[in-house]
């Protein structure tokens, strides 16, 4: 048995506990400064107040005060803060880990370089621990429904394919698959940009709801494949393998159908303004929106270098348009035949 300490009560973080407890190891969530609430309702009660779901049995709560004693004698760091975190995790978590714990990451998403390229969040956390071990996951697994034991297929990523190897051990279940990959980079990118091109996806779900109130899916597919492309002209214009396409793909199938991409793309297809939009769903967090940012601000830096080209790239610059620039949503359709 090993003992587990997941670190952000988010809802990925926190379901996490599924697979640990039920392979028998010891787990111990804490929270953020952000869910002092989710941690207090989880001590009285033992349900997630956001996850809507109960913890599995033998669970224990921490807040944040008391991270030092969460961290006495784990075996395994899981980080689950969201992508508005990172940087926080680096300079004030990760300085206090002890040294030679892997740290498992759950965070999707990737940072800019000045150069016009990207960064994962495990590379960036080598930049503040080069001696650490981080590995992150990547592929398409929704919160909710790994707390459901629904079939779910992820890959983990790292440097050290022993310490891969672990990680599978620890946490694979008869419902929770792993594969490994030493690519970091490239898993990471295209399990982080998906979150951008679902929101995408969705827009045509908002605009053939306004339309006649009901869903059309021959636009859906259109721009679901006009995604899938320029994930894949993305991984080849950073230099990543395509064979992460397989979960970058399988990521934005999942995200399209249920989520807060989906839901801020459908307000966005209606023809809310992003600014509108944004105070709809205050309080959830955007993965998307930073993704889409990110992305296309290293893509725009790459065209003016002359490395890439506007038109491999027409759904992306459009929503980053649309979310930055106050863009009316005019999706781009005769640019996919180009």
């Amino acid at each position: 048995m090993s003992i587990i300490t997941v670190i952000g009560a988010g809802v990925m973080g926190s379901a996490m506990s599924y697979p640990a407890r039920d392979n028998g190891h010891e787990v111990r969530l804490v929270g953020t400064m952000l869910d002092r609430e989710i941690i207090e309702h989880a001590l009285q009660t033992g349900h997630h107040l956001t996850l809507k779901r109960k913890l599995p049995d033998g669970v224990a709560f921490y807040q944040l005060e008391a991270l030092d004693k969460a961290l006495i004698d784990t075996d395994l760091i899981i980080g689950g803060v969201n992508s508005f975190g990172v940087e926080w995790f680096a300079s004030e978590i990760i300085p206090r880990l002890p040294e030679g714990i892997p740290v498992l990451s759950v965070t999707k998403g990737m940072l800019n370089c000045p150069d016009g390229t990207m960064m994962s969040y495990p590379r960036y956390y080598y930049e503040t621990a080069p001696k650490g071990c981080f590995c992150a996951v990547g592929g398409p697994c929704t919160s909710y429904e790994l707390a459901d034991y629904d079939q779910t297929h992820v890959c983990y990523c790292g440097k050290e394919i022993d310490t891969l190897k672990m990680l599978k051990k620890t946490l694979e279940t008869d419902y929770y698959h792993v594969s490994l990959s030493t690519d970091i980079e490239g898993l990471e990118f295209a399990v982080g940009i998906k979150n951008a091109y679902a929101m995408t996806v969705a827009l045509a779900i908002g605009i053939s709801l306004k339309k006649d109130g009901i869903q059309h899916y021959n636009s859906q597919a259109a721009l679901f494949g006009q995604s899938v492309k320029e994930m894949k002209k993305l991984l080849d214009l950073f230099g990543y393998s395509s064979d992460n396409i397989v979960f970058g793909a399988g990521d934005l199938f999942v995200t399209v159908f249920g989520g807060r991409s989906r839901r801020l793309g459908i307000l966005l297809g209606e023809g809310v303004q992003f600014e509108e939009a944004m105070k709809t769903m205050e309080g959830l967090t955007l993965e998307a929106v930073v993704m889409a940012t990110r992305t296309a601000t290293a893509v725009r830096t790459m065209i003016e270098k002359k490395r890439a080209s506007e038109r491999d790239f027409p759904l992306l610059l459009h929503i980053d348009d649309v979310i930055n620039n106050q863009a009316p949503v005019n999706i781009p359709w005769d640019a996919f035949t180009l």
